[in-house]
């Protein structure tokens, strides 16, 4: 029953919900916050300037030869013709070269006159394959009537379709390269062919139903999902997909060494990973909503999606996979058998040198790693970041030759210039307010040049001016400028008369910068936060407030490690232009996210061994256990993501890089060395203020190779921790009120849903669902608070009460759902476009 529920969810889901693809966003992950000076400027523009929110295509001419000039002059009119006459591309709004505008040829034409552009703006989104082909064709006929003379299609248009080609080539041999990876990695450790599917099995059911369920959600709004973001999802879900199967399936063939009864032994093994996977898991998805804070587009719509992801896997690992590992019986474990299995889990030699190791010289092997990761540390000396979209492409594409023509012929900044716009009460066409400004802009550091001819909106209270930086429009210089050329503008115009005035920059640069700035505020935010989520999971799980700080203190130190090695790789080896501007805070969320996972799983078994162990011996006996399993969950997550080193962006290379060699420190230096050296230093004080009590005697004698696993009390023992006598009727009261609520939770759910199709489909009144919507939300809410008190009241553990605080999501998901199905099916009509409207401007 359980496989079938998920093979039907899965199915049902994927006939309902639309396809991935159509629901990506790639564009406003790639913008300042709506609320920055740069995106101001932007819609301001839009309005007052009629045709300027085309996304141009720029096609850079060069000549050849002794005649370069006249060869540009020749194909420039041949393209022109071609570009402006019937048989045109039907997104070309107009075309703007030396042969339409003339009288812009100081802006077209460079100083030697070997080169010339070609400005074609095109209607439509870069997000439609429509407006890509488009770009293709524009490229066809330039080539055809280029002659002899070089030529190139760049630009924004250029750029975010070659962005478009370059990704999705790199798409499908990264899933290939994942499953297959994963695959002979599990072989190598199962050596059961069967017991290696059941995890690529289980993550791919996952993996159906998250991008569904996401595409679902991204339908209705609700949240947000890019190429790059889907990219991280599938190298996220095999690579905790399959640490979940390992931790479980590790357990499971340690408990059939004492119980033969294969259902026992896998209620057995779910229970006892239970509180560690489920602490995983909770680490992650918190740390994924952390990104909420965000204001920046690239990281607020990164974390719900893969929220939601790693969440559908933590409840498939539970449910889906032990039911498919029962169900295949006794031939997963084939050609070996079970026994085999089963003595395998029990701790390979290696992991008990280590074990000795650290036993015989905590204070050195500490002291060993820490030095190691300190010396990593020291790439950052050389840290930056890069903000050009172009140098992120690691395969050659037209438009970066495009703008290297241009850069060469007519200088950095013409790649992308930026336009002030000066804003004020007064009409400004007829006084003295644009030759002033013109002029200090002109003046201005770090200027080429000012545009000749200063453009007004509608009303004559808006000016805009174009203006040319000399450094690269993406570097720090460019940026760092945009601040002193808006006060250089609004310094000219208070002082020519103007009142009120309002300065605001537009263009790559000013978007640039906002990025920079929104990130540098997000970053500090979010690092906080997952900080706070880290620290209180491990309080939660370990009872301790000690051993949570040394644990985050370890993980930021694999960090900076970390980033200080990629950095030296990837710009001092490979000789890339800068850390791509989002990755630094990506692999810090990720990173302490899923390295404290190898922690969590340590600990805990430490604490399960001091119920029979001393401190000193029960690190021992825990990394003896986890050693191999943990080990080899680490590996794969580490090779799933240097999957991410096939993709020709940089940011995906640069980030894959670093969570792979991240991800091999956690799990081959800080979990098995570090971590267990300070608890061995810390002794009876390493769980302070818990101290470990006096342990209990093994029932039979000790196995050669570990401790034996502590029997888990059994489920009739549970009411025995329950509540007293003495409050004994407070806990009825308390669980009568969670009786009621999920009861009435579940009556305005379904007056909800009534209530939908009543006002959707006969179009009727929609006061039903207004007051069911707020009936329900209320439940929704009282329903988690009871689930904690009633948890905490009868001392439940985290696995149940984790399951049935998911339950109160199970009817707000249906609405959701119900409502994309309604919409896709006509029933409710199509959700309106948003209105466009100018930012107010003061």
């Amino acid at each position: 029953m359980v496989v079938a529920f998920w093979v039907l969810l899965a199915g049902l889901l994927a006939g309902i919900a639309p396809a991935p693809e159509s629901v990506e966003d790639n564009a406003s992950a790639n913008l300042p916050p709506a609320a920055s000076d740069s995106m101001k400027a932007r819609a301001l523009v839009r309005a007052e300037l009629p045709g300027r929110d085309a996304v141009p295509a720029v096609v850079v001419v060069r000549g050849e030869g002794a005649d370069a000039a006249e060869r540009a002059r020749e194909a420039v009119a041949r393209i022109t013709s071609a570009l402006s006459g019937p048989g045109r591309p039907d997104r070309i709004v107009n075309v703007i070269s030396t042969v339409t505008a003339p009288d812009a040829a100081a802006e077209l034409v460079s100083r030697d006159r070997a080169a010339q552009l070609i400005v074609v703006p095109l209607s439509g989104s870069p997000s439609d394959e429509d407006f890509r082909n488009d770009v293709d064709e524009i490229r066809v006929l330039a080539s055809d009537r280029a002659g002899p003379a070089e030529v190139a299609v760049t630009g924004p248009a250029g750029i975010a379709t070659d962005t478009v080609k370059v990704f999705g080539g790199g798409d499908r041999t990264m899933l290939l390269a994942t499953v297959l990876l994963v695959l002979v990695v599990l072989l190598a450790i199962y050596r059961s062919p069967l017991m290696a599917l059941v995890p690529l099995v289980a993550v791919g059911v996952a993996m159906r139903v998250s991008e569904a369920a996401g595409a679902l959600l991204a339908d209705a709004g609700t949240v947000t999902v890019s190429s790059q973001t889907a990219s991280i999802m599938t190298v996220l879900l095999f690579g905790v997909g399959t640490d979940y199967a390992l931790i479980i399936t590790a357990r499971y063939r340690e408990a059939l060494l004492d119980e033969p009864d294969r259902p026992r032994a896998m209620r057995t093994a779910v229970r006892r990973t239970a509180e560690s996977v489920l602490a995983s898991a909770s680490t992650v998805v918190l740390a994924m909503f952390a990104l909420l804070a965000a204001v920046s587009p690239a990281l607020r719509g990164f974390g719900p999606y893969l929220a939601l992801g790693v969440a559908v896997m933590a409840l498939v690992a539970f449910t889906f996979l032990p039911a498919l590992v029962l169900l295949l019986g006794g031939g997963v474990f084939w050609p070996g058998g079970a026994g085999r299995a089963a003595a395998r889990g029990r701790g390979a030699g290696v992991w008990h040198r280590v074990a000795a190791l650290v036993a015989r010289a905590p204070a050195r092997v500490a002291a060993a790693v820490v030095a190691l990761l300190v010396v990593m540390s020291a790439g950052l000396l050389g840290y930056q970041e890069s903000f050009n979209p172009l140098s992120g492409f690691r395969a050659a594409t037209e438009s970066e030759r495009g703008q290297g023509v241009v850069r060469e012929e007519f200088g950095p900044g013409e790649i992308a210039p930026s336009t002030v716009v000066v804003r004020s009460r007064d009409d400004l066409r007829a006084g003295p307010v644009p030759d002033a400004v013109a002029a200090a802009l002109a003046g201005a550091d770090g200027v080429a040049r000012v545009g000749e001819r200063s453009r007004f909106g509608a009303d004559g209270r808006t000016l805009f001016h174009e203006v040319v930086l000399d450094h690269d429009p993406y570097g720090a210089q460019a940026l760092d400028a945009i601040g002193p050329l808006g006060e250089t503008a609004r310094a000219a115009a208070e002082t020519a008369g103007a009142r009120d005035v309002t300065v605001l920059v537009a263009g790559e640069t000013a978007q640039s910068a906002d990025i920079r700035s929104a990130l540098d505020r997000d970053t500090v935010l979010v690092a906080l936060l997952v900080l706070a989520v880290v620290t209180a999971v491990l309080v939660l799980l370990l009872r301790s407030l000690l051993a949570p700080l040394y644990l985050v203190a370890t993980l930021l130190l694999s960090f900076l490690a970390t980033l200080g090695a990629t950095t030296f790789l990837t710009l001092t080896v490979l000789g890339d232009e800068g850390i791509g501007n989002r990755v630094t805070a990506y692999v810090f969320v990720f990173l302490v996210a899923l390295g404290v996972d190898y922690n969590i799983f340590i600990m805990s078994r430490f604490k399960q061994e001091l119920r029979t162990l001393p401190p000193a011996e029960a690190i021992g006996a825990a990394l003896t256990r986890t050693g191999g399993v943990v080990s080899s969950a680490g590996l794969i997550l580490a090779a799933t993501f240097a999957v991410l080193t096939t993709q020709p962006i940089r940011e995906l290379f640069q980030f894959g890089f670093a969570m792979a060699l991240g991800i091999l420190l956690d799990t081959f230096l800080v979990r098995p060395l570090l971590v267990p050296a300070v608890v061995r230093l810390l002794g009876d004080r390493a769980l302070w203020p818990a101290r470990p009590g006096r342990p209990a005697q093994p029932a039979g004698p000790a196995e050669p190779t570990g401790p034996a696993e502590p029997v888990a009390p059994a489920e009739s023992a549970e009411p025995a921790v329950g509540p007293s006598a003495g409050n004994a009727a407070r806990t009825g009261l308390l669980l009568r009120a969670f009786t009621w609520i999920a009861a009435v939770e579940a009556c305005t759910w379904a007056g909800l849903l009534i209530g939908m199709y009543v006002k959707y489909v006969p179009e009727t009144t929609e006061l039903g669902v207004r007051i069911f919507g707020a009936l329900h939300g209320a439940a929704f809410v009282v329903y988690v608070l009871l689930t904690v008190l009633v948890a905490v009241r009868l001392k439940w553990g985290p696995g149940r009460t984790t399951l049935l605080a998911l339950l109160a999501a199970v009817p707000p998901f249906a609405t959701v759902a119900f409502e994309a199905w309604a919409r896709r099916t006509g029933r409710l009509p199509a959700r309106p476009a948003p209105a466009r409207r100018p930012a107010p401007v003061p």
